[in-house]
């Protein structure tokens, strides 16, 4: 196991905003690969999107804040019963990207809403149509298929379940009906337990994958839920995406808290965090809906692992900790830890949602009211076990501790 310590290179050229190191013209930037974007929501009441540049070295500059239309909100924090900060939403997920949208979730409103992304410039947003109406309480999770034209929101208020529509240049059709998950839960919810954690579509698009977090203090478990893609055809002959009504659900054994997840490429597999120990490989029997636990990491220390990316430059998996500000670099076949990069020198609490972008990886923290909220950019180019902070992007002023969700436009 490797660790990257940079507590002296940080106290030595400062990160509060600012890159710690730029690379010049003539540096080996330009072959590096970067995204063009990435995507937040502030879930403050009047929610937004935050949309940040990405320059050719990897780094962030200001960008664009535009209102989603809805309403963001928090869950309650189980072990205060207050509102929850950070990781307001419990989730992983919180917005994502399909072509040249971004859906994002609203809370407080129970709605989702269809923003487009403009070709000349990936930070000029423009709300599609009106937000559409959840047949739930509190979605905290989003998933978009492409290839489908479907949008899936995961809820975990009162009333709790997933939920679909189809979605065009025009914005986004009604709801259909909700697949309901009895978790017994509150609006807003009492968590970080007992509730749904992420919602995402497998690697082809033909199923829908989402992970709800057991509670091992009342002897409940978590589990996964697949839900399959159905082609069908209209009087007119035109063909329409849909989800099936019903989903099949797995408890993996040896599994307790399933949190964020990632699909491995080529593999089938699930990558998916446990708050309870660390982070799992599953195997998914598509036809069934049934998952085995191929290879399981348990990282030292740990508090909460609950948020994964997985990096095709990498081949590997980094997964972020809500209360231990560092990020650990996981094998994608049995989630073993490559390495681990301290970042306490961020003065960060911990990171949240992340993602992997070309030779570059962009993890969210939110702060804690008193600490502001950031994004380290890690360099991986690397490869495996190479990771190291060339910024910390200060979102004082844009976002704050109810910041969630990572989406980048590649």
């Amino acid at each position: 196991m490797k660790t990257n310590i940079f507590a002296i290179l940080m106290l030595a050229e400062g990160i509060a905003g600012h890159a710690i190191k730029r690379h010049s013209q003539n540096s080996d930037a330009a072959c590096k690969i970067t995204g063009k974007a990435v995507y937040l929501i502030t879930n403050d009441a009047e929610n937004a999107v935050v949309a940040l540049p990405i320059n050719d070295d990897g780094t962030l500059s200001q960008g664009t804040v535009t209102p989603s239309g809805g309403k963001g909100t928090n869950a309650i924090d189980g072990s205060t019963m207050k509102p929850a900060q950070p990781d307001a939403l419990l989730s992983q997920g919180a917005l994502t990207i399909a072509g040249n949208y971004v859906f994002a979730v609203n809370a407080g409103s129970n709605t989702v809403s269809m923003l487009s992304i403009s070709e000349n410039d990936p930070t000029e947003l423009k709300l599609v149509g009106k937000p559409a109406t959840v047949p739930a309480e509190f979605p905290n999770t989003v998933a978009a298929s492409a290839k489908n034209n479907l949008v899936c929101v995961g809820s975990t208020g009162a009333v709790a379940g997933i939920s679909c529509a189809s979605f065009s240049k025009r914005g986004l059709d009604a709801m259909d009906s909700l697949r309901p998950i009895d978790l017994g839960q509150s609006t807003p919810p009492v968590g970080p337990t007992n509730t749904v954690s992420h919602t995402f579509f497998s690697e082809d698009e033909s199923a829908l994958f989402t992970m709800v977090k057991g509670d091992p203090a009342a002897n409940k478990t978590g589990f996964l839920s697949t839900l399959h893609v159905e082609e069908n055809t209209s009087c007119k002959g035109n063909r329409r995406a849909s989800a099936a009504a019903q989903d099949a659900r797995f408890a993996p054994q040896n599994t307790a808290v399933l949190f964020g997840s990632q699909v491995i490429p080529g593999t089938g597999n699930i990558f998916a965090t446990d708050a309870s120990f660390g982070a799992a490989v599953l195997s998914v029997d598509m036809k069934t809906g049934q998952a085995a636990i191929v290879g399981k990491g348990t990282i030292d220390d740990q508090k909460a692992t609950c948020w994964a990316a997985f990096s095709p430059a990498t081949g590997s998996v980094f997964v972020t900790d809500v209360a231990v500000p560092r990020i650990v670099e996981m094998s994608a076949n049995d989630a073993s830890i490559i390495s681990q990069i301290d970042l306490t020198a961020t003065g960060d609490p911990g990171f949240i949602d992340l993602k992997a972008s070309g030779n570059f990886l962009y993890a969210l923290s939110p702060g804690n009211g008193t600490t502001e909220a950031a994004i380290v950019v890690m360099d991986i180019s690397g490869g495996q076990g190479s990771g190291k902070p060339i910024q910390r992007f200060c979102l004082d002023g844009v976002a704050g501790a109810n910041a969630q969700g990572i989406a980048i436009l590649d």
